[in-house]
């Protein structure tokens, strides 16, 4: 169990997927310039992350490694996080319509966005159990989760604040977030 628990750690704060691997930057920031947005997404990339971490584990150990299908992974997991994203565009705009306006184009993006796909290749990569996948897939959405909403209470207190005009919007964000790279980068001391 203490095994899990380091790895959990390890997969939030050590090597973020954002901050520390810099994977899904596109949603990071994009929705992250309001908080309900960016919990919003956070939910929806937990929920496609574990999912797609799973069935991919599956799809690898089952189905492409005993048959000598390897070179069709790529393939295989896109259609599998392309699937699981429709599946969550179809509930939130059936039930929480005012989430999926508010999440627009960035929605349907968590299909191309880089660290759903890189997690499950990690998990493939690192040689982990059913188990372990299920527990790095949940950590790193659960890190890309925290710093979005993290990076979406700083930057929704950064429309207030006086800022120069060349540092105005995407600029002023991507600054923030190499100070949140630089603060998350303390956390290698406990690797």
């Amino acid at each position: 169990m203490g095994d899990y628990i380091l790895l959990a750690i390890s997969c939030i704060l050590v090597n973020n997927i954002v901050l520390a691997q810099y994977l899904g930057m596109c949603p990071f920031l994009g929705t992250s310039k309001k908080m309900e947005t960016a919990i919003g997404m956070a939910m929806a990339v937990i929920f496609v992350l574990v999912l797609a971490g799973s069935i991919t584990w599956l799809i690898q150990a089952y189905i492409l490694k005993p048959f000598g299908l390897e070179y069709l992974r790529t393939i295989a997991f896109i259609i599998v996080i392309a699937s699981l994203v429709q599946f969550v565009e179809l509930f939130l705009k059936k039930s929480i319509p005012a989430l999926y306006k508010g999440l627009g184009i960035f929605l349907p993006l968590i299909t191309t966005n880089c660290a759903v796909m890189g997690v499950c290749l990690i998990n493939i990569n690192e040689e982990y159990t059913f188990v372990q996948s299920l527990v790095t897939s949940f950590s790193y959405a659960a890190g890309f989760g925290l710093v979005l909403v993290l990076f979406a209470g700083v930057r929704e207190r950064i429309l207030l604040a006086r800022v120069p005009k060349q540092l105005e919007d995407t600029a002023i964000g991507l600054v923030t977030a190499g100070l949140f790279a630089l603060a998350f980068f303390a956390f290698k001391g406990m690797a």
